[in-house]
């Protein structure tokens, strides 16, 4: 009995842990079935998370254009490849050695590299970094070889269609978590108008991520990033960078500096620095743009602003004269001295041709006065940032304290400046005596509003000189261009105006000025057509090797002269023609240039015969009767025997290139809307598309020059 009553308990004691913890889960389950809570983790939007799936919508980051709507940076199609190691996949590198072999002359790496990460053991995949970012043309090579085990996804990287192309200005990206993010030049200081934000689609999945029948989506769309234009022309800054191209290949100086601007709007045409690099492999030596951050002292190019505050001011007199030669300043005991020995007494006028040290000593520190001298340098904006919209940009710096520095910042000695703060202040002297502020952004866009998101204007910095004097200066440094130091710079056809510069350059490790023949930045100042200018030039070649019978400025001439003559013929500027003295005109080369007209929608067989007629070289693309496209544009002044590439509606052809010159081939390429590689310089000696390929727009040529071609 005692038994029975001890199990009867134990039966009793089980029903009831049980039936309490049967009322524990039934509150628990309507507790959560109402809280929809547990452990405070939200079920609901678990669950949602579970079954929700998303894919990414793809953005690109912002087209960066020159002013002409020609691209400088956009985003191309690219491909990651990555290689399948584990052996239980139906597809996975058998062996390592043979693949290595195959893919290191497309890849551009070590076989042994490669081969050590294909024998890597554990590993499901491997995909290195120099795996990243291949282009179509790799991508298809390696697919011919047919490796088991290599695998691509779709991705976009940063391309550069014009290589080296004003590389300080536009600057590069970097593949930064999972998108490109600019580094340098435009694409950094822009970065936050370029960078692009993914979009994406949410949707209703089952365990494999596969979409449930039904299910609402909801897309969250990408925004691509605006685009930029900038102020540069493709024209004009491919003339500044093929000359320059020629002169490091003949005088190998140590650094170049080029700027081109409009004097009346303060655009910039054209930026280059050398050493340059290559947009799309980073071979930089040089991070600096030295137009914009480069400090130097300016040499004689700053007597240009001497010579106008003494002319505003009224105390300067061409026909007085002074003593050339030697100047003596109190408290220094070496005096200022001419280049040369001097030339006795002569004006003012011929002073300024000649350049004479003495003569702007002399206006400095006797007709101005320091006071008066100092506030014009302010005046010009040598003692602040021009504020241009690139990044990176230095003042340089007035030694202004002792007499000897006051007077030697006159002539351009001791203090510094920057090339862009030249620029600006050689605008008030083409301008009328307005001051423009630079700048190189020309607007920001919205690629899918086509709102204007940033829109950049003109702008007076200030009016240091009246236009009398601008006036009077410009045909004053007329005179140096065609009587005086500056005959070097005197381009036929055009009057020029401006100044050369010879300055000396400091020892990075001693601070002593460098001596010899060639330790020098040569520079001119220069402005063109004379009576109203419409181009304004800085152009410098720091220590450059010269022969014994060369000069400084030979190099910086051979620039000038080339990127001016282009220039203003490319912008439509007439020459002047001058009248001999019998009194008949000089008929000037550049005269007989041919003025381009449209030929859109004109049968091509006719135009062709009228341009050989003209003593053109037409070459006709496509197989369609109607002009579609040319190069060169409308009102582009052409001379006799140069190319004319006429685009008709039908199907084009590769022509041989072989013999053109960069500019032909870049008007080629410019018709056809091609991407393009360029290496060397000179005229086309290969072509990596052959003659009677079709061609298509966005086709990517490749071509080599050399600077003879036989």
């Amino acid at each position: 009995m005692g038994r029975k009553k001890h199990i009867n308990l134990g039966a009793g004691v089980i029903m009831l842990v049980f039936t309490l913890l049967f009322f524990v889960l039934i509150g628990r389950y309507f507790y959560v079935a109402y809280a929809k809570n547990v452990d405070h983790v939200d079920l609901k939007a678990l669950g949602k998370r579970l079954w929700t799936s998303e894919n990414t919508l793809n953005a690109k980051r912002g087209t960066i254009f020159d002013r002409n709507g020609d691209v400088l940076a956009k985003d191309v199609a690219a491909y990651d490849m990555y290689a399948i190691l584990k052996k239980d996949q139906p597809s996975y590198i058998k062996d390592p050695h043979e693949a290595a072999v195959k893919l290191a002359p497309i890849l551009k790496e070590d076989e042994a590299t490669i081969e050590a990460t294909l024998s890597k053991k554990g590993l499901f995949q491997v995909e290195p970094p120099g795996w990243k970012n291949l282009s179509q043309d790799q991508k298809e090579k390696i697919e011919k070889l047919d490796i088991p085990g290599i695998e691509f996804t779709p991705s976009t990287k940063r391309y550069y269609p014009n290589q080296n192309f004003a590389s300080h200005v536009i600057g590069y990206t970097a593949h930064k978590n999972g998108k490109e993010e600019g580094v340098m030049g435009v694409e950094r200081s822009l970065n936050e108008y370029l960078a692009e934000r993914d979009g994406k689609i949410l949707f209703q999945s089952d365990r494999d991520g596969l979409k449930l029948p039904d299910s609402k989506e909801k897309i969250i769309e990408p925004k691509n990033g605006d685009n930029v234009y900038l102020t540069l022309d493709d024209h004009i800054q491919l003339y500044l960078e093929e000359a320059m191209k020629q002169v490091e290949k003949e005088y190998d100086p140590k650094k170049m500096i080029g700027i081109v601007a409009d004097p009346k709007t303060g655009r910039i045409l054209a930026m280059a620095n050398h050493p340059d690099f290559n947009l799309n492999k980073r071979d930089i030596t040089n991070f600096t743009n030295d137009a914009i951050s480069g400090t130097f002292e300016p040499g004689s190019t700053m007597k240009i602003f001497t010579l106008s505050a003494a002319i505003e001011e009224g105390v300067y007199d061409g026909s007085a004269k002074y003593k050339s030669g030697s100047y003596k300043v109190p408290g220094s005991p070496t005096p200022i001295h001419d280049w040369n020995q001097g030339w006795g007494s002569i004006t003012f006028d011929e002073g300024v041709e000649k350049s004479s040290n003495v003569a702007f000593s002399i206006l400095a520190r006797e007709k101005l006065g320091f006071d008066r001298f100092y506030q014009y340098l302010k005046k010009f904006g040598f003692d602040k940032k021009t504020g241009i919209d690139l990044a990176g940009e230095n003042k340089g710096t007035l030694l202004f304290q002792r007499e000897i520095e006051k007077v030697t910042t006159a002539f351009g000695q001791g203090s510094t400046v920057t090339p862009i703060q030249l620029v600006q202040a050689a605008t008030a002297v083409a301008n009328g005596g307005k001051m423009m502020k630079p700048f190189a952004i020309e607007k920001i866009v919205d690629p899918k509003t086509k709102k204007v998101v940033l829109d950049h204007e003109p702008e007076i910095v200030s009016r240091p000189i009246s236009e009398s004097t601008a006036k009077h200066v410009r045909q004053l440094l007329g005179k140096v261009v065609t009587d005086g130091t500056g005959k070097l710079y005197n381009v036929k056809g055009y009057d020029i105006a401006g100044k050369t510069g010879t300055a000396q350059i400091a020892d990075e490790k001693t601070g002593k000025y460098k001596v010899g023949k060639s330790s020098y930045l040569f520079s001119f100042l220069g402005m063109a057509p004379q009576k109203n200018p419409k181009l304004v030039f800085y152009i410098a070649v720091q220590e450059p090797h010269l022969k014994d019978t060369e000069t400084g400025s030979e190099p910086v001439a051979k620039i000038f002269n080339s990127v001016a003559k282009n220039s203003l013929q490319y912008l439509n500027i007439a020459p002047t023609v001058k009248t001999d003295k019998t009194g008949q005109k000089e008929v000037l080369a550049e005269d007989k240039g041919i003025a381009m007209d449209d030929y859109s929608g004109q049968n091509v067989d006719d135009v062709t015969a009228s341009l050989k007629e003209e003593g053109l070289r037409p070459v006709k693309l496509g197989t369609g009767d109607s002009i579609i496209a040319q190069e060169p544009a409308k009102g582009t002044k052409v001379l006799k025997g140069e190319r004319v590439i006429l685009r008709t509606d039908g199907t084009v052809k590769m022509p041989d290139l072989t013999g053109w010159s960069l500019m032909d081939a870049m008007r080629f390429v410019k018709v056809m809307n091609l991407n393009q590689t360029v290496s060397g310089s000179g005229f086309v000696v290969n072509q990596d598309i052959r003659k009677n390929v079709v061609v298509k727009d966005d086709d990517h040529l490749k071509i080599e020059l050399k600077p003879q071609y036989p």
